[in-house]
C-alpha cells in the first residue's frame, strides 16, 4: 500500500514482473487483459507493483485507487473516484466530452463536477457506461493501467462495476490490476463470487505472490542490514516465515533479541519514536482512508513544527508514507492495526470521536462525501444516537450513488442501533417500520431477495389498526416484487391482495393503475392470458383517465403482447403503437423496444424484430446505456439472426454478453441462444452439455415465465433433430401438444420444427410414427394458429411430403425472411420425393444442389450434412463443395494448427492468450469455411 520506495532491492519477484510485463505487452496490442495479483498481508504485492510501475515507463498512463473499509462496511465504490479524476485530468480539455450522453451521471462519484443530476432514471446502468466512456477515450490516447488496490475490501457497486468494465472494455488498451489478501476472502462473499465468475470466464489471471524461500529470505536480510550469523539468520528465518514485511520489520532488531508476538514486532519502530510522532501515528491509525495534512493538524494538536517534526520521524521509520500532495497513511495495513489495537478503550473512543467532530465541522461548511466516515466513526466512538443518524446518512447517501450493497450495510447498522437509542425516530426522520421498508427496497436492489422479503415480512408483521392502508398496500407491492425478481411463485397473489387492500379507503389511482400493471405483467409472463388482459385494461382505462402517460404505455404494451399471443395479432401490434406514443420516461422505451422487438421475432418477421431490436439498441446508446440495458435489446437481436442464418454475427453478440452479474432469468434466455448457435454449428455434444448444467434454472424459471418453458421445448427438439435422435424430438414436442393451456405464438415456431421431425420419421422408414405425429401437428395448427397462414404452407409440405405441397412450400419460403433453414430443407425433401416416385432426377439433382449451396452458405451443420449423404446415396451428383483453407484468415489459420495438434478451446485460448469464447467463434468459422463437420475432420484436412 506504500507509495515510497523500500531501501532495499526487491528480491525473488522476477517471474510475477514478468508475467504483469507479458500482461501489460498484450494490453498496450489492443487486447484488454485482467490480473490479480493475490497473496496474504505482507508479502510484497504493492511493493511488486511498484516495481512494475517504475519498468512500465512514461508511456503507460497509471490510474490508481483503493478499497477502503470502514469497519465491517466498504466505502461505496471506494477505488473509483480516484481513478476516474487521473483520466479526466489526464484527457484535458476533451474531458468534458469523454462520459458520452451519460457524463453527468460521474456527479455521483466526483461532487466537484457539480450537483448530481435529479433524474437519475438510468441508474447505476448509466453511472458505469459512463465510466467505461471516460476510460475508453483515455485508452485510446495512452495504454492504460488501471490498479485497484485492497479488492478484498471491495464494497459490492464497485464489484459490479469492475465485472461491468471488465467485459465492456474488451479491446481496448487497458491492463487492469487488482491486488488482494485471497486468504482474507470469506467463501460465499461478493468478492469471492466476482473472483471465481472472472476467472472462469477467462477474465481473469491470478499472479500468486508467493513467501520467500531461504536463500531469498538471506539476501533480502543482507541488503537490509549486510552480512549475519547464522544463528541470528535461523531464528529470523524461523519467525518471519518468508514473509517479506515481517523480515523487514524483524531485522529492525536483528542486533537485539527478537520480541516474542507479531505484534510487539509490529510496534517496535512505534515504540521507537518521540511522543510527537507517536502522536500522529496514533491519530492517522484511526482511519483506513488517507488523512489530509489539514485534518491531521486539526486532530494531532501540534504546533507546526512538532506536527512536522512527528511526521517526518514516522515516515523516515517506514511507518507512515506521503499518500498525496495533501495526505498520510501507514505504510502498511497491518502496521495501522497494530497501533489502533494498542489503543486504550478510552482513547480509542475519544480519538474516533474527534474525528467525528471534525468531519462534521467540514460538513457544515459545505464539503460532502463523509456520511460512511462519520457512521464509522460515531459507532466507534459508542456514541448510538449520532451514530444512528450518520448511518441513516450514510445509506441514503449510498442509495443515491447507486452502490446499494453498502446502503444495506448502513441501513442494518440503523436497525442495530435503534433500540439503543430512545428517541430514534426523531433521529431517524422515520418510524421503524419505515425503516424495514426502505431496507428492504435496498436489499431488492443489492440483489439480496430472499433477505428482502424477509424484512417486508417483519415490517408486515408490525402493520396494525393503526396504520394507514396505504402502507399495507405497498408493502405487499414491495414483497410481489421481491418474489417476482427471486423467481419464486406467488407475485401475482400478492399484487391481488394489495389491489384488495386498497379498497380500504386508498385513492391513490396511479397506485392502482401501477398494481394492476404489475399484475398484467405477471399474469402475461406466467401464460395467463386473458386475465393479463383483463389487468391491463383497467390500468389502461385509469392511466387514460389520470393522464398518467408512462401507466398508459405501459399497460399498452403488456396488453399487446397478451393479445398477439391469443392470436389477436393485428390489435397487439396497434396496441405497441399507442405504447411508444405515451412512453415517457426511459423506463417505458425501453420496455417498448424490448417487447416489441421481441414479439414480432414471435411472429416469425425477423428483419422488422431485427430492425427494431437495432433502434433499441440505439435508444439505448443516446441515454447513455448501450452496454447494460442495450444489452437485453443485443439479445433480442440474436434470436431473429439465428432464423435469417446471420450465425457468425450471432455468435459474435453472444461472445460480446455483458451479464456477468446480470439477472439469472436474464442469463437463461442468452444460454438458450448460446445452444442454438451450437446445434446449429453442429456441436451437439457441447450444446447437450450446457443444457444440462442449466436444466435446474431452466425448470425453475419457466414456474415462472412460460417463454422459459417453450425454450427448453424448443432446445431439445432442436438437439434430438441435429443428433438424429428423432424419437426424442418427438417426445419433446408431444409434451407441448399435450399441455392443456392456451397456446401462445411461441408454439408456432416449435410445430413448424415437428414438422421437420415428421419428414426425418418418414425418411427413415418410420411412417406409422410420422403419420400419427403429422395429425398431431395439424390439429394443434388448425385451431391456434391461422395467423400464420405462410408457415402453414411450410408445415403442410413437410407433412405432406408430396412434390407438389414441397414446391409450393419452397415458393413461400424463398419470399419470407425466414426461417431460412427451411429454403434448404425444403428443398432437400423435394429431392427425397421426386427420388422416391422416380421422378424428375433432373429436378430432383437441381434442387439437393441448392439446398447443399444454402446449407453451406449459412453453416447449418445438420443440413450440410444430410445434402452430403442424401446426394451419395442417390447418385444425385458429387457432394457439395468443400472448402480447402484458402478463405482462412491468419487466426483462423492459427487456431486450425492448434486444432490439428489436438487441443481443446480452453488450450487454444491459453496458447493465443485469446478467450474461450473467441475461440468457439473460430473455429466455427473454420469449419464452416473447410466444410467440415467435425473438429477431426478439420484436422485431417489440414494434415493433408
Amino acid at each position: 500500500m506504500s507509495l515510497i520506495a523500500s531501501t532495499a532491492e526487491m528480491v525473488g519477484r522476477d517471474a510475477e514482473l514478468e508475467l504483469l510485463g507479458a500482461a501489460l505487452r498484450r494490453a498496450m496490442a489492443g487486447e484488454t487483459s485482467a490480473v490479480l495479483v493475490a497473496g496474504e498481508a505482507g508479502i510484497g504485492k504493492s511493493r511488486l507493483l511498484r516495481e512494475f510501475r517504475a519498468r512500465a515507463g512514461d508511456d503507460v498512463l497509471m490510474l490508481a485507487g483503493w478499497c477502503l473499509d470502514y469497519g465491517s462496511t466498504p466505502a461505496p465504490y471506494g477505488p473509483l473516484p480516484a481513478i476516474l479524476r487521473a483520466a479526466l485530468a489526464a484527457l484535458g480539455d476533451d474531458a468534458a466530452h469523454a462520459a458520452g450522453p451519460g457524463r453527468d451521471a460521474l456527479r455521483v462519484l466526483l461532487p466537484e463536477l457539480g450537483p448530481a443530476p435529479a433524474d437519475r432514471t438510468s441508474g447505476a446502468e448509466g453511472l458505469r457506461e459512463a465510466i467505461a466512456n471516460v476510460l475508453e477515450v483515455a485508452a485510446a490516447r495512452h495504454p492504460l493501467v488501471i490498479v485497484v488496490e485492497d479488492l478484498h475490501w471491495a464494497d459490492d457497486a464497485t464489484l459490479t462495476a469492475l465485472a461491468f468494465l471488465l467485459r465492456a472494455l474488451a479491446g481496448h488498451r487497458i491492463l487492469f490490476v487488482f491486488t488482494c489478501r485471497v486468504d482474507e476472502v470469506r467463501r460465499g462473499g461478493s468478492v469471492r463470487t466476482f473472483l471465481v465468475e472472472a476467472e472462469r470466464a477467462r477474465l481473469l489471471e491470478r499472479i500468486e505472490v508467493q513467501r520467500l524461500d531461504p536463500v531469498q529470505v538471506r539476501a533480502l536480510v543482507e541488503a537490509l542490514n549486510g552480512p549475519t550469523d547464522d544463528a541470528g539468520f535461523a531464528r529470523l528465518l524461523e519467525r518471519s516465515e518468508g514473509v517479506p514485511f515481517f523480515i523487514e520489520e524483524l531485522s529492525c532488531e536483528a542486533s537485539g533479541p527478537l520480541p516474542d508476538s507479531l505484534r510487539d514486532v509490529l510496534l517496535v519502530r512505534f515504540d521507537a519514536l518521540d511522543e510527537d510522532a507517536r502522536r500522529v501515528v496514533r491519530v492517522i491509525s484511526a482511519s483506513d482512508a488517507v488523512v489530509d495534512h489539514d485534518l491531521l493538524t486539526e486532530l494531532a494538536g501540534l504546533d507546526d513544527d512538532r506536527l512536522d517534526a512527528g511526521i517526518r520521524a514516522a515516515v523516515g521509520a517506514a511507518i507512515l508514507a506521503v499518500r498525496s500532495d495533501r495526505g498520510y497513511g501507514f505504510r502498511h495495513a497491518l502496521l495501522r492495526e497494530a497501533v489502533h489495537d494498542d489503543l486504550l478503550p478510552g482513547e480509542r473512543s475519544r480519538l474516533h470521536r474527534a474525528y467525528a467532530e471534525a468531519l462534521e465541522r467540514r460538513a457544515e461548511r459545505g464539503e460532502c462525501g463523509f456520511e460512511a466516515a462519520l457512521a464509522f466513526h460515531w459507532h466507534q466512538a459508542h456514541d448510538a444516537r449520532r451514530a444512528l443518524g450518520a448511518a441513516i446518512a450514510a445509506a441514503e447517501r449510498a442509495r443515491t450513488s447507486f452502490a446499494f450493497s453498502s446502503a444495506v450495510r448502513f441501513g442494518e447498522l440503523a436497525l442495530e442501533l435503534w433500540d439503543q437509542v430512545p428517541d430514534a425516530e426523531e433521529v431517524a426522520g422515520r418510524s421503524h417500520l419505515e425503516l424495514l421498508k426502505g431496507l428492504g427496497s435496498l436489499l431488492r436492489n443489492a440483489g439480496h431477495d430472499e433477505r428482502a422479503i424477509a424484512v417486508v415480512n417483519l415490517a408486515l408483521d408490525e402493520v396494525d389498526d393503526s396504520t394507514p392502508p396505504i402502507v399495507r398496500v405497498k408493502l405487499l407491492r414491495d414483497k410481489a416484487l421481491y418474489v417476482q425478481n427471486s423467481g419464486r411463485p406467488g407475485a401475482a397473489g400478492l399484487v391481488r391482495q394489495a389491489l384488495a387492500a386498497m379498497h380500504d379507503g386508498v385513492e391513490d389511482e396511479r397506485l392502482r393503475a401501477v398494481l394492476l400493471n404489475l399484475l398484467a405483467g405477471r399474469l402475461m409472463v406466467e401464460g395467463d392470458l386473458a386475465a393479463a388482459v383483463d389487468a391491463g385494461e383497467q390500468a389502461l382505462r385509469i392511466g387514460r383517465e389520470g393522464g398518467f402517460e408512462n401507466v398508459v404505455s405501459v399497460a399498452a404494451n403488456l396488453i399487446a403482447s397478451s393479445r398477439l399471443h391469443l392470436g389477436e395479432v393485428d390489435r397487439g401490434l396497434e396496441l405497441y403503437e399507442l405504447s411508444w406514443e405515451h412512453a415517457r420516461d426511459t423506463d417505458a422505451k425501453l420496455r417498448y423496444w424490448v417487447n416489441h422487438s421481441d414479439s414480432l421475432s414471435t411472429l416469425g418477421r425477423y428483419r422488422e424484430a431485427l430492425k427494431a431490436a437495432e433502434r433499441g439498441v440505439e435508444h439505448a446508446k443516446e441515454l447513455g446505456l448501450e452496454r447494460s440495458s442495450g444489452s437485453i435489446l443485443t439479445e433480442n437481436m440474436v434470436e431473429p439472426l439465428l432464423e435469417l442464418g446471420e450465425v457468425d454475427r450471432a455468435e459474435e453478440l453472444l461472445s460480446k454478453d455483458l451479464t456477468l452479474r446480470s439477472f439469472r432469468i436474464f442469463r437463461v434466455y442468452t444460454t438458450a441462444s448460446r445452444i442454438r448457435a451450437l446445434i446449429w454449428r453442429g456441436r451437439i455434444d457441447e450444446a447437450s452439455a450446457l443444457l444440462e448444467e442449466w436444466r435446474p434454472t431452466f425448470l425453475a424459471a419457466s414456474e415462472v415465465e412460460r417463454q422459459v418453458w417453450y425454450s427448453i421445448i424448443d432446445v431439445e427438439m432442436a438437439i434430438g433433430l441435429a443428433s438424429g435422435r428423432l424419437a426424442d424430438a418427438a417426445q419433446a414436442l408431444e409434451r407441448m401438444l399435450d399441455h392443456e393451456t392456451p397456446r401462445l405464438a411461441h408454439s408456432a415456431r416449435r410445430l413448424l420444427d415437428g414438422a421437420l421431425i415428421v419428414a426425418g420419421m418418414r425418411a427413415t422408414g418410420d411412417a406409422a410414427r410420422a403419420g400419427a405425429l403429422a395429425e398431431r401437428i395439424r390439429e394443434a395448427w388448425s385451431e391456434h394458429h391461422a395467423y400464420f397462414e405462410d408457415w402453414g404452407v411450410l408445415v403442410e409440405g413437410l407433412l405432406n411430403g408430396d412434390a407438389v405441397s414441397l414446391r409450393e412450400a419452397i415458393a413461400v419460403a424463398d419470399r419470407i425472411d425466414g426461417p431460412v433453414m427451411f429454403r434448404s430443407a425444403l428443398r432437400l425433401e423435394l429431392a427425397r420425393a421426386l427420388v422416391a416416385v422416380q421422378g424428375d432426377r433432373g429436378e430432383a439433382a437441381t434442387a439437393l444442389a441448392e439446398a447443399a449451396r444454402i446449407a453451406e452458405r449459412t453453416g447449418h451443420a445438420r443440413l450440410r450434412r444430410e445434402t452430403r449423404e442424401f446426394a451419395d446415396a442417390s447418385r444425385l451428383g458429387a457432394s457439395p463443395a468443400r472448402g480447402d483453407g484458402s478463405e482462412l484468415t491468419e487466426r483462423e489459420q492459427q487456431v486450425l494448427e492448434l486444432i490439428a495438434e489436438g487441443l481443446s478451446n480452453r488450450q487454444i485460448a491459453e496458447r493465443l492468450f485469446i478467450s474461450i469464447k473467441t475461440v468457439s467463434v473460430h473455429v466455427s468459422a473454420v469449419l464452416r469455411k473447410l466444410g467440415a463437420s467435425s473438429r477431426t475432420e478439420a484436422a485431417a484436412r489440414h494434415r493433408a
